[in-house]
C-alpha cells in the first residue's frame, strides 16, 4: 500500500533523484564514482551512518559527498539542513570506509545542495576537526 499525498513525491524519492543529479553533476566535473550510499551498519560498537558519494578528484583526493535535497530555502535551505551531528556521523563512516585502504589518500568533505532546480557544489564544505 503507498501512502502519501497523490502526486507528493516521497523523501526516498526526491532524495534518490537529487543524488543521481549531483553525481552527473560532479562526473562532467572530472570527478570518477568510487562508491555510491556507503554505509555502516548500527550495531554494539557502531552507531551507524552513510555517505552518499565517494568520488576521486582529478588531483587524487577522495571526496566525500553528501548530496541534501529542499524544495526550496524557506527553512535556509538544503545546505544549511547539515548540522554539527549530521557531520560528524559522516566523518565517522569515512574513518570507518578509509581504514579499509591500504595507503591513506588526502581527504575533501563536500556537500551538493539541490534547492528546487538550483544545484550548488560547497567544496571542502567541512572538515574531520
Amino acid at each position: 500500500m503507498v501512502t502519501g499525498s497523490p502526486g507528493k513525491k516521497t523523501t526516498g524519492v526526491v532524495g534518490e533523484a537529487a543524488e543521481q543529479l549531483a553525481l552527473a553533476y560532479l562526473q562532467r566535473q572530472g570527478l570518477t564514482l568510487v562508491q555510491r550510499n556507503y554505509r555502516v551498519a548500527r550495531g554494539p560498537s557502531a552507531r551507524g551512518g552513510e555517505i552518499d558519494l565517494i568520488l576521486r578528484d582529478v588531483d587524487g583526493t577522495l571526496v566525500f559527498v553528501e548530496v541534501r535535497a529542499r524544495a526550496g530555502t524557506d527553512q535556509g535551505g538544503a545546505a544549511a539542513s547539515i548540522g554539527a551531528g549530521k557531520q560528524r556521523r559522516i566523518v565517522r563512516t569515512a574513518q570507518h570506509y578509509l581504514m579499509n585502504l591500504v595507503t591513506l589518500p588526502p581527504c575533501r568533505f563536500d556537500v551538493v545542495a539541490v534547492d528546487g532546480e538550483q544545484l550548488e557544489w560547497i567544496r571542502a564544505a567541512f572538515d574531520a576537526g
